[in-house]
């Protein structure tokens, strides 16, 4: 892909699902200056990127409140979107609460069930309960990792946090399974290590290595049906 900076994109209606701080938010922000109305979650009303950003561009940018592990709040986010039609729903929550060389058996029960309830159940309860605000032809992509891929696992690390996407992954592949033949592109995406706040100080990209290239490669799939996992540029990533 070419590393020139886009000023446009098919994906002129876009809802972001996880968006008040790190990647998500700025998926918002590039989305933004390619030209397109951005709906963006956060979990709660208080400040943060997110909320800085809207105000300085309130025309452009919608704040909807959910925490992906209620599934009432779901329900309740589809209903407020009543009528609404997206070009991509992106769903880049996720969390981790693990130390990278943490052994995956010694992890607290409780960080696990709340790892795999965020970064899978949420993840998936929301592109079920959502699909239907996606146009026809558009693109539902989810935040994945490279760390999701079994096959790629040669040096270890990270290991609750592999399990949780490489589950995601699984679990996005059976729905594509089940909606085989439809026009939507489906997508798991690869972002690279990221200085963020889940990714940590040691990570090798910053957020400005990632997205744009990230957003290029969704926006070159618009119209592309099917499933592909894909780095963020557009390489495929072994399952």
């Amino acid at each position: 892909m070419s590393g020139a900076t886009r000023t446009s994109t098919p994906n002129r209606r876009v809802l972001v699902i996880g968006a008040s701080r790190g990647l998500g938010e700025a998926i918002v922000e590039t989305y933004v200056a390619r030209g397109a109305q951005v709906v963006g979650t956060a979990q709660d009303d208080g400040p943060s990127p997110l909320h800085d950003f809207a105000r300085r561009n309130g025309g452009a940018v919608e704040i909807e409140k959910i925490d992906i592990t209620v599934r009432d709040q779901i329900s309740a986010l589809r209903e407020r979107l009543d009528g609404r039609a997206f070009d991509l729903l992106f769903v880049v929550a996720g969390i981790s609460l693990a130390a990278q060389d943490a052994v995956g058996a010694d992890i607290d029960t409780g960080d696990f069930e709340r790892m795999m309830d965020t970064n899978v159940l949420g993840v998936m309860r929301t592109v079920e309960t959502l699909q239907d605000l996606v146009d026809a032809s558009g693109t539902i992509a989810v935040m994945s990792s490279g760390q999701g891929s079994v096959s790629g696992n040669i040096d270890g690390g990270f290991e609750a946090y592999r399990a949780t996407k490489s589950a995601l992954n699984q679990m996005f592949r059976s729905y594509a399974a089940r909606h085989a033949g439809e026009q939507r592109a489906l997508l798991l995406m690869a972002p690279g290590w990221v200085k963020t706040g889940l990714g940590g100080p040691n990570a090798v990209l910053e957020i400005s290595d990632s997205i744009p290239p990230l957003v290029d490669t969704i926006d070159a799939q618009h119209g592309a049906p099917g499933l592909q996992y894909l780095d963020r540029h557009g390489e495929s990533v072994a399952w």
